[in-house]
């Protein structure tokens, strides 16, 4: 079938392990004909904005790819207004359309050409409270008023409204008011080869050399974006400098923002080491190589990645976010604190295997050939 990914509301980076990389990889792969139309904005390696000239290509996953720019104007920038999203959709006459975030006004001129076509629309949404919605003007005006108008003119067409993570299925009904009914989790995930090419080579001996850790001590990794969000990466470095078990050591990896570059520097040691920014294909051997990982901050796509490689996780508790526990490979942090974390990696130290066993048994459903099978399972071919 023709599957036509619509990435307006941010951007689509190529070769990243997001959820539009991930769902049009395996649709492609599964035999579908897959297109995306996106936005010229992409994250470049420093985790900024940055933008691809090149309109119109094949990525690497066989995938054709349009990138449009935004039309001129301040109002057109900040809420998502293209020119030729239409014209693609003529061009291309999807019989499946994947909108990736209703947050873009966009929408209200597909929701023009969806009128007289028979199109099956699925719609995700990325955005909770922990990302969105967080002040006063934000919450009241822009989601509460237009996001949620935008949402209700395109729910008549749509089949389903996913939420990928369980706080952002609440966001669709709370927010939105979108009908329960139409909404659901689609969770975010780990792309197959990769998860392939871990388990069959020897990723896990190379990065721990590379970490000086011998196999009878332990690896801790963290990893992702060490920004304002996340200042709780620092107490896990604090933490595991102070630990009592010196067996236990820390890898670290991801880009630093400037304002906390000096602390974060002041923390490394022989037993906290840092290995900078990685792409997407290392950080799958960064987690590979871990006996245990961390997250003690705001939830990013790692924590669904390293569900699928099967490595326990001590993870900062959100709520609607307790998806990535599939039967007890997951300790939860209430809180911020040093102490909570040194008590969390000795408690899963202690009883390593019941929290190995468990992180083995729920690693297919956060993978992304079943996610993408899932993603449009009412189609009936």
């Amino acid at each position: 079938m023709k599957v036509l990914h619509l990435c307006l509301a941010g951007p689509f980076t190529d070769g990243w392990s997001y959820q539009e990389n991930g769902l049009t990889k395996h649709h492609k792969k599964q035999g579908h004909d897959v297109v995306v139309v996106t936005s010229q904005t992409i994250w470049d390696d420093s985790g900024k904005y940055a933008i691809k000239t090149e309109t119109n290509y094949v990525n690497q996953d066989g995938v054709k790819v349009y990138r449009l720019p935004l039309l001129k104007g301040k109002l057109s920038e900040k809420f998502k207004k293209y020119g030729g999203v239409i014209n693609l959709l003529e061009k291309e006459q999807p019989e499946i359309l994947f909108v990736h975030g209703s947050q873009c006004v966009e929408l209200l001129n597909v929701v023009k050409y969806l009128k007289n076509r028979k199109v099956t629309v699925y719609v995700d949404n990325h955005a909770d409270f922990s990302n969105s919605a967080t002040n006063w003007l934000s919450k009241n005006l822009l989601h509460k008023i237009l996001w949620k108008y935008v949402a209700k003119k395109i729910e008549p067409y749509t089949t389903k409204f996913y939420g990928v993570l369980p706080a952002r299925v609440d966001f669709l009904v709370d927010v939105y008011g979108l009908p329960k009914e139409k909404c659901e989790l689609l969770v975010m995930g780990a792309d197959d080869d990769q998860i392939s090419r871990i388990e069959n080579s020897n990723a896990r001996e190379v990065k721990r050399a590379e970490y000086n850790v011998k196999d009878d001590e332990i690896l801790v990794v963290t990893g992702g974006k060490i920004d304002l969000f996340k200042q709780q990466t620092l107490l896990l470095m604090q933490a595991v400098n102070e630990m009592e078990n010196e067996k236990v050591k820390l890898g670290v990896f991801g880009s630093v923002v400037p304002e906390m570059k000096e602390k974060f520097d002041s923390l490394l040691s022989d037993r906290v080491k840092y290995s900078g920014w990685k792409n997407t294909t290392e950080s799958y051997d960064e987690f590979a190589a871990a006996d245990i990982v961390v997250f003690p901050g705001r939830h990013s796509v790692f924590w669904e990645q390293v569900a699928a490689i099967g490595i326990p996780m001590i993870c900062k508790k959100w709520a609607g976010t307790t998806h990535v526990d599939v039967g007890g490979n997951v300790i939860f942090l209430e809180n911020d604190s040093v102490e909570k974390i040194k008590n969390a990696i000795t408690e899963m130290i202690a009883d390593y295997d019941k929290y190995k066993n468990a992180a083995k048994t729920g690693k297919k459903h956060f993978l992304y050939s079943d996610i993408a099978k899932r993603s449009i399972a009412e189609i009936k071919e």
